[in-house]
């Protein structure tokens, strides 16, 4: 079971996470904290698996929750994954450098989340793609290579999975790429995991920057 603490100031989206999280079978709500100094020290007393933090709170604001539970130098860390409206890029850089697990907007929706905090505990970092996407191109190599020069997958993706990694790199949930192909959210995270496998990637950042150096996604 994973053990989850919130730390949003708003009572509606700590009882939305509430709903989604304790839906799965495998994951369980066992604290809210309403601002940062709760989230902190309920942290430290309950050992949750997993901290769900909000940027803008009151009292400490969520990198410096990150930074306190999971930053360089931490003594026995607490895994923090940030889930916020503001997708600033000076928010996310920092976040990541002191620790987070990922970094996910609230309006990319309940699977994300439930994708976002499976990936956490699995010691992965996930991104919301629409942040990927924009972080990306404002990378020099983030211009397009002649697919000549990428580097090639350890076996050949099929049509369908090259048309899904230009997707992921394209922004889209696993949702939308259902949606786009016409197939299930579950059969969009398959071929995921597959093409994960064969580009020897941990993760979305991972076939997003590989769709960019083969030049499958326009660059600017």
């Amino acid at each position: 079971m994973i053990r989850i603490l919130l730390a949003d100031d708003q009572a509606d989206v700590r009882t939305g996470f509430r709903m989604v999280l304790d839906s799965q079978p495998d994951m369980s709500v066992v604290g809210e904290a309403a601002d940062g100094t709760a989230a902190v020290e309920l942290a430290r007393s309950l050992r949750p698996d997993l901290v769900l933090a909000d940027i803008r709170m009151p009292g400490l604001d969520g990198l410096e929750v990150t930074r306190r539970l999971a930053g360089p130098g931490v003594q026995d860390p607490v895994r923090v994954l940030v889930v916020t409206t503001f997708d600033h890029d000076d928010y996310v850089r920092t976040a990541l450098r002191d620790g987070a697990c990922g970094f996910l907007l609230k309006r990319s929706g309940p699977n994300l989340l439930i994708e976002g905090v499976r990936a956490a505990v699995a010691g992965d970092v996930l991104i919301s793609p629409q942040i990927t996407v924009r972080l990306l191109r404002g990378l020099p190599s983030a211009q397009p290579a002649a697919p000549a020069d990428a580097p090639a997958p350890s076996t050949p993706l099929t049509a369908r999975e090259a048309e899904i990694a230009h997707l992921v790199a394209d922004g889209l949930t696993n949702a939308e790429i259902g949606d786009r192909l016409f197939i299930s959210a579950g059969t969009a995270k398959t071929h995921i995991a597959n093409i994960q496998a064969k580009l020897k990637v941990r993760n979305r950042v991972g076939i997003a920057a590989w769709a960019w150096e083969a030049g499958r996604v326009a660059g600017g």
